[in-house]
């Protein structure tokens, strides 16, 4: 497989993974806003914000931060990379650089989910705001099916890893985030607000049930840390995203005879994980944890495209 054609792919991979996170994360937000007994208002707007690394960016717009700015922003924004318009314009790019390889159901499907934006500009009202969020998540997961359903082989590897890696990052973010900065001033830790939030990153993920499965104990912040980070039954997790890149490189290594520093890099990231336990995490320090592995992450990426000579 040429070094180009890999590369498209794992964008791919990339670009519609974080698609779907910002569409969870906006449905989220307007839940935990509009929809919550206690509305949370442009605290949870301004979390969302800090999760996508848009915050510098909105600030530049001098708009007010508000439900219908933020959401418009992250939704039909294509003047900034966290929004869900841009990244499925690049995901789009990067399929049609490798349409050949692709199945008609997944081109359908990121076709589709871009379809979804044309000509359209505003996110709407609340409801307007969820039912766009949840096409997007329809298409999103029409396109993860059609690639399970795809030939094992390089074209669904690379896109799979891309999916692995982003997916990592935005799991550490949101958990980061949430930690230190979305209660909001006032708020008493483990009140209605708190407790509503931590719900709010477990929709995110798709991991209410999950969490109810694998804890006895009603809502506490320190098992829903364990769940992120430590439980590989959770795709979403940390550990299962971590699990998935080191079997995807093995893979590719059995492929195609490239076997070096990305491989040894997630190996060792995975042997780590594997012994971490979330309350060691929390007494040494959850932010300082988190940025260390989205510092880590970065750098599997870019060894990741020193090895398979991404252009």
């Amino acid at each position: 497989m040429l070094s180009r054609t890999a590369s498209a792919l794992y964008w791919l991979g990339r670009y519609v993974e974080r698609a779907d996170f910002i569409a969870r994360l906006v449905e989220a937000t307007v839940r935990l806003d509009v929809l919550s007994p206690r509305p949370a208002g442009e605290a949870a707007w301004a979390s969302a914000l800090a999760v996508t690394e848009t915050d510098a960016a909105f600030a530049k717009t001098g708009q007010q931060i508000s439900k219908t700015n933020v959401a418009r922003f992250l939704t039909l924004d294509s003047s900034h990379p966290g929004s869900i318009v841009r990244s499925l314009d690049m995901a789009r790019n990067n399929a049609r650089a490798v349409r050949t390889a692709l199945t008609r159901e997944s081109w359908t499907a990121i076709n589709g989910a871009w379809l979804i934006f044309d000509r359209r500009a505003s996110a709407g009202s609340a409801m307007a705001t969820l039912n766009l969020v949840e096409a997007v998540k329809a298409e999103t997961r029409g396109f993860e099916g059609a690639i399970h359903r795809m030939l094992r082989n390089q074209t669904t590897w690379f896109i799979r890893l891309g999916q692995a890696i982003e997916r990592a990052d935005n799991t550490a973010r949101l958990l980061d985030v949430k930690y230190h900065i979305l209660l909001p001033e006032g708020e008493r830790v483990g009140g209605v607000v708190d407790r509503d939030q931590w719900t709010t990153i477990l929709q995110t993920v798709s991991a209410v049930t999950a969490y109810r499965w694998l804890y006895s104990e009603g809502l506490r912040p320190a098992n829903v840390i364990d769940l992120l980070i430590a439980r590989s039954e959770l795709p979403r997790s940390l550990a299962a995203s971590v699990e998935e890149a080191v079997d995807i490189l093995n893979l590719l290594a059995k492929r195609t005879g490239l076997h070096g520093e990305a491989d040894r890099m997630a190996r060792a990231r995975h042997t780590r994980i594997a012994r971490t336990r979330s309350g060691q995490v929390i007494a040494g320090g959850l932010h300082q944890y988190l940025q260390g592995f989205i510092g880590e992450n970065d750098r599997l990426h870019e060894a990741v495209g020193r090895q398979f000579k991404f252009s």
